[in-house]
């Protein structure tokens, strides 16, 4: 009976584990309000700012996307409009050397082949004391102890390869892998 109930409930584990998120466009009055003022200085000087609602899951939330410099950035709020965290795309070459190597060490044992597709370096809000601090820090880029790698993978173990989403600290530690369901995915990659 308990080995009935617990392939029962497997399924819901593993489903916890998908990446399923939708974005839609908005417009900027559609955005918060209390998120907008938060970010106001920082749009000053962009290029290509776009607004959107993101769903994933249960969870909801709002994001500006915008291109600084030569640099693609991703603000994300909560339904509240408080600040969750922000996104830089990178390339490989702007990962410490040491780290990378651990990330690609993990990924060739975790796949047969592997291809990355995205990486972002991540700062989560919650990791620093207020949000100007969060802005500073993620606007320059700065390589701290607290910030992580979001990497897109099309990863191969048997025939087909599959998209994996990973969450790596600032030392190459896995701290999350989540499947992304595909169809889902192309409008995000910017």
């Amino acid at each position: 009976m308990r080995i009935l109930i617990l392939l029962l409930l497997l399924p819901l584990f593993c489903f916890s584990q998908t990446k399923n998120e939708k974005e839609s466009r908005i417009k900027k009055s559609e955005f918060p309000e209390n998120a907008l003022a938060t970010i106001e200085e920082t749009l000053e000087g962009a290029k290509r700012i776009r607004f959107y609602t993101e769903t994933d899951g249960d969870k909801s939330s709002y994001e500006v996307k915008l291109k600084k410099g030569r640099v693609f950035y991703s603000v994300e709020f909560d339904k509240e409009g408080m600040l969750e965290d922000i996104e830089l795309t990178i390339k490989k070459v702007d990962i410490p050397g040491v780290v990378y190597r651990r990330i690609e060490q993990y990924l060739g044992a975790e796949f047969k082949r592997f291809k990355i597709k995205k990486i972002q370096q991540q700062y989560v809000r919650s990791d620093f004391e207020n949000d100007e601090k969060t802005l500073f820090n993620a606007f320059q880029n700065l390589i701290i102890d607290s910030m992580n790698y979001e990497i897109v993978v099309a990863g191969k173990k048997d025939k087909a390869y599959t998209y994996f989403e990973f969450l790596f600290d600032s030392e190459g530690k896995m701290l999350l892998r989540r499947q992304i369901v595909k169809s889902g995915y192309e409008h995000v990659l910017y």
